[in-house]
């Protein structure tokens, strides 16, 4: 049975990430998959890394909670809006606080290289966004998704796919009624495997 850990990676409750996650999850379990949800909004967490790697910032029990789901998971979904270009600070502040050295990877004391800790997992973001997904791609050199797969995901070994859902803003009920399918079509696919 698939272990799959859901991060709703939305700031604001009641959004369509939200949904995105949930017709994931659903048929994900529906498939067979073992489902453990994150939902980043409702943890009681401080996002700033104060003092950066040089001191310990002792974890609260909701980011203890989190990475012990992402240890236990053998794939890792992801849900978020591109804001600005990227993943809003607060997922950014999970992964400063959770992704920590000798947790998530170890550098080798003398050579330039790392251990990648979270080696023998996948992972699946998917990031809603206003701007249409082609544009994003040519204009902005697709850079979110590129530091979420290459400097996040994969830097921690885990093997990694990032996906658009853009021009967000402007679609229908029908196409966001597409999109919901597709995403349970995703979450089926991973949760038989």
């Amino acid at each position: 049975m698939p272990r799959i850990a859901i991060l709703d990676a939305h700031p604001g409750a009641g959004r369509f990430c939200t949904a995105l996650a949930d017709s994931y999850a659903t048929a994900a379990q529906e498939a067979g998959a073992d489902i453990k949800r994150i939902v980043l909004r409702d943890m009681a967490f401080d996002p700033i890394l104060h003092n950066g790697y040089a001191q310990v910032q002792p974890l609260e029990p909701d980011l203890e909670t989190a990475f012990e789901t992402v240890e236990w998971c053998d794939h890792f979904a992801l849900f978020y809006p591109t804001w600005w270009g990227g993943h809003p600070a607060l997922l950014q502040g999970f992964f400063e606080r959770t992704f920590l050295p000798g947790k998530a990877f170890k550098y080798h004391e003398n050579d330039p290289f790392w251990d990648k800790l979270l080696k023998g997992r996948t992972a699946e973001a998917i990031t809603t966004m206003d701007t249409p997904a082609l544009y994003y791609r040519i204009m902005n050199r697709n850079a979110g998704p590129n530091r979420m797969k290459r400097t996040i995901l994969e830097f921690t070994g885990m093997k990694a796919k990032v996906r658009l859902v853009g021009s967000l803003r402007n679609t229908s009920e029908d196409q966001r009624k597409a999109l919901l399918t597709w995403a349970g079509k995703l979450g089926a696919a991973k949760g038989a495997s």
